[in-house]
């Protein structure tokens, strides 16, 4: 079924009307017309039958059905150090279909990529198109939320009370992430930290150490950053029962 995310209040009306780039985007690219049936999800968990009914110069008008909402999932946070490339757009997508609710590109000591404030505005604008887009492709009905890029201990401290805060740690020994994942209460949020290409420093180890971080590991083999988030996510999703 064709998909389009149309965020909506609280109390859903039972018809929209969608203008500019959804108007575009629904006549132009998914090439629908009057009378044909799509599905509407609003980013936050809900999703609805809908039927477009008047196609006008300016604007489609659609009509919605009752809401159906998924089951909550836990809080799964990535706080990536800056990659360079695109390999954090890559993380997006895939860690998005993998579950994730939350994403913090976070600037560390060993980050080669430095992002100027009008810099980071346009990176966060095109990373949430990611996340939706691939929200929109794997049928989730939320779309997970990427914070601007800040400093890898501003995200950890203003995360939300109770969060559970895991780092990847290969360079000493670390408690196995399934042990770790396995310790945390039931539909408690965890955020764990992956740092860039090179890893993290000792020094940011430690200040989210005495933040109540707790270090961990994939196991023996030594992964790229991007393949670390992913991994780390479907680890987690598989243990909470998400996946496999």
């Amino acid at each position: 079924m064709v998909r389009l995310l149309v965020p909506l209040p609280e109390s859903a009306p039972t018809e929209v009307t969608l203008s500019g780039d959804r108007r575009h985007y629904l006549l132009h690219v998914l090439r629908l017309g009057e009378g044909d049936a799509l599905e509407v999800f609003d980013g936050t968990g809900r999703a609805f039958d809908a039927r477009v009914v008047a196609v006008e110069e300016d604007a489609v008008r659609l009509t919605l059905g009752e809401a159906r909402r998924a089951p909550a999932s836990r809080e799964l946070h990535i706080l990536q150090g800056l990659p360079k490339g695109d390999k954090l757009e890559w993380v997006l997508q895939k860690g998005t279909e993998l579950g994730a609710a939350a994403f913090h590109p976070v600037a560390t000591v060993r980050s080669v990529v430095k992002l100027d404030p009008k810099r980071a505005e346009d990176r966060t604008a095109r990373w949430m198109k990611i996340v939706e887009e691939a929200a929109r492709q794997c049928r989730r009905n939320d779309v997970p939320h990427v914070h601007p890029p800040r400093p890898l201990a501003e995200a950890a401290r203003v995360l939300a009370p109770g969060t559970v805060l895991l780092v990847l740690d290969e360079e000493e020994s670390a408690t196995p992430l399934g042990e770790a994942f396995r310790a945390c209460a039931p539909g408690v949020p965890v955020a764990l930290v992956i740092g860039p290409e090179g890893g993290l420093a000792r020094e940011e180890v430690a200040t989210l150490q005495a933040l109540g971080a707790r270090p961990v590991t994939l196991g023996r083999r030594i992964l790229r950053t991007e393949t670390a988030a992913l991994a780390a996510l479907a680890v987690m999703a598989h243990l909470d029962g998400e996946l496999g």
